[in-house]
């Protein structure tokens, strides 16, 4: 094949917010290298909008819960969605047995791209698992790496997301409602997780928020708690009554939708909290971030480095492997300790407010 004859290139992501900002870099990547090509992605419905007005994404392709759930409706999607297009390229990102039915379905497709796997014989290009420390951002572009033989493949390692004008003044006027002052950092805070067990240590979180309201107490810094009703919601309003209903704490601040959420990161000054989806959208909004990593969770490959600030800590920066070896799971996130955060975070806090 020619350059000129990849005219339609499907990638097929679905996964978890996280995942899916990280696989935008690849994106990027694909139409540079390809500027004439239609660049189109699999998601999830709920994840899709972030997405929406992304200058190297030409159509989005949702996929609802129902129609994840009911097979046939997922065949008759995938079906629908391959033979309307008739794609040149498929890159299937996850290469599991039911996403590899996109190929199944568009056996004509030139290239379909994915893992390397025992069962992944319907892709006639594949890409082995990666060993060493490298970032998601590397390995997501390895799958971009197939087509050099057709084309120079131009790399990029920032994963952007856009939020419009309107969308960020339509928020910004909220958040003054809320008697936020623009004038003054807004720092938003990931308190708790969707999964407890990626939760630091609440009180740990506690200490080092009070230790922020007392070392900025005169700069008039804004703290904004994110959470989700339910769980979330009860763990940081308990936060804030134990702190003592500051001021400086905006509670009530509320996003509505993942657009909302992300007119919000984008109307922050600075992200600190639990390393998650939202970390990783402040980091594809151009906005310096502070991270605290579960066990579970590899630094390495969940904070990949680009132009914009982004630090953290994971439980291998305090650790040995020996140390970790005689430690539970929770004993191990609790070697994080506010004194170690709070050594590395400050420096990030003072750059934002000079």
């Amino acid at each position: 094949m020619e350059k000129q004859d990849i005219k339609k290139i499907l990638i097929i992501r679905f996964r978890q917010i996280g995942d899916s900002i990280l696989a935008a870099a690849m994106c990027s990547s694909l139409k540079r290298s390809f500027p004439n090509a239609q660049i189109h992605i699999v998601l999830n419905e709920r994840i899709s909008p972030i997405f929406h007005n992304h200058p190297d994404i030409d159509k989005i392709i949702s996929f609802t819960p129902k129609e994840n759930e009911k097979f046939f409706l997922y065949l008759g999607k995938i079906w629908n969605v391959v033979r309307a297009e008739k794609y040149d390229v498929i890159i299937d990102m996850r290469s599991t047995i039911r996403t590899l039915i996109f190929s199944l379905f568009s056996l004509g497709t030139p290239i379909r791209i994915g893992k390397k796997k025992k069962y992944t014989f319907l892709l006639n290009r594949t890409v082995a698992p990666q060993k060493g420390l490298t970032d998601m951002v590397h390995d997501n572009q390895l799958f971009a790496n197939e087509l050099s033989d057709i084309a120079e493949i131009i790399p990029e390692r920032n994963f952007r997301l856009y939020v419009t004008n309107e969308e960020k003044e339509q928020y910004r006027s909220y958040m003054q409602s809320k008697g936020i002052d623009f004038s003054h950092p807004v720092i938003l805070l990931g308190i708790t997780t969707k999964i407890p067990e990626k939760r630091w240590n609440i009180e740990y979180m506690k200490e080092v928020v009070r230790r922020i309201l007392h070392r900025y107490n005169d700069k008039k810094l804004q703290l904004i708690f994110n959470y989700a009703p339910g769980r979330e919601e009860e763990e940081c309003r308990q936060l804030y009554k134990e702190l003592g209903n500051p001021d400086t704490i905006k509670i009530d601040i509320r996003a509505g939708s993942v657009r909302e959420f992300m007119a919000l990161c984008s109307n922050s000054s600075f992200y600190f909290g639990n390393e998650g989806g939202g970390r990783h959208l402040v980091q594809a909004l151009d906005i310096p971030s502070y991270a605290i990593f579960s066990p579970g969770a590899a630094k390495y490959k969940w904070l990949p480095q680009n132009s914009t600030p982004a630090q953290g800590i994971c439980v291998s920066d305090v650790l040995t492997n020996d140390e970790k070896a005689s430690l539970t799971i929770q004993e191990q996130f609790d070697s994080i300790t506010p004194d170690i955060v709070w050594r590395q975070l400050t420096p990030m806090l003072d750059a934002i407010i000079k």
